[in-house]
């Protein structure tokens, strides 16, 4: 087999993958928080046979994910809270391990816990949930504290809990399946009391629908010249094979 038909095959095959990668972000794009997969190939030689290595391929990978904040909308939700400028809320992954959001669209549990859009528990500087008692009014404060008011008494507020909010570098989070972040070794991050938060609003998320549709387009016009290539590979060869029966 032609090393260029096993290069145009593999080609077909990255630009699926890249595919992927695109309609994953564009169906997060109205996620909150939602950080943008990076799509990025890699070449690769053929490896195999004798001779000169004459052919090379593409091989596509996520690298990491686009860390540029998104754009705050106003919710006016006491329980809607985004990031101003870097920094991360700490919650509690589903393997219990601690990870890292920009998403600050938090609900109480029926349990009386704060929680996530996912219902992961949102983490406080202790590194423990953060409980709500029923009947307050919960106010997030920029300083990441959060103040409560019973329902009975509006006069005297009761400080609750304070939000873990984290600042590592970019180069030491690595996404993770579920769209969280989490350290490179598996740490935890401290506590960043320099992180700001913005209270009754939300991040959006970082996604451009229209720049995502223009990559997935080309990436479609690439599968088809790909598949171009494999069947002018096969021409050539059913070519080769005529002439070959001549001599």
């Amino acid at each position: 087999m032609d090393r260029a038909l096993y290069i145009a095959g593999t080609g077909a095959r990255e630009l699926m993958r890249r595919q992927d990668v695109q309609a994953s972000n564009l169906a997060n794009a109205l996620t909150p928080g939602f950080r943008a997969e990076i799509a990025a190939q890699r070449t690769a030689p053929v490896v195999g046979g004798a001779g000169m290595p004459t052919r090379a391929y593409a091989v596509e990978s996520t690298p990491g994910a686009d860390l540029t904040p998104g754009a705050l909308m106003a919710t006016g939700r006491p329980l809607d809270v985004a990031v101003q400028g870097s920094g991360w809320f700490a919650v509690r992954a589903a393997g219990g391990e601690e990870a890292y959001t920009r998403a600050g669209n938090f609900a109480v549990s029926p349990d009386g816990m704060l929680v996530d859009h996912a219902g992961r528990p949102v983490l406080g500087v202790d590194g423990a949930p953060i409980a709500i008692p029923p009947d307050a009014s919960v106010d997030v404060n920029p300083d990441g504290s959060i103040s409560s008011v019973a329902a009975n008494d509006r006069v005297t507020a009761l400080v609750l809990g304070q939000l873990k909010l984290v600042d590592p570098a970019p180069g030491q989070l690595v996404r993770g399946g579920d769209g969280l972040f989490r350290l490179a070794g598996g740490a935890a991050a401290p506590a960043d009391p320099g992180v700001r938060v913005a209270p009754g609003m939300l991040e959006s998320s970082n996604v451009s629908a229209v720049e995502t549709m223009v990559t997935m387009i080309s990436a479609a016009r690439h599968f088809d010249l790909q598949v171009q290539m494999m069947q002018n590979t096969e021409q050539n060869q059913r070519a080769a094979d005529q002439l070959l029966s001549l001599s």
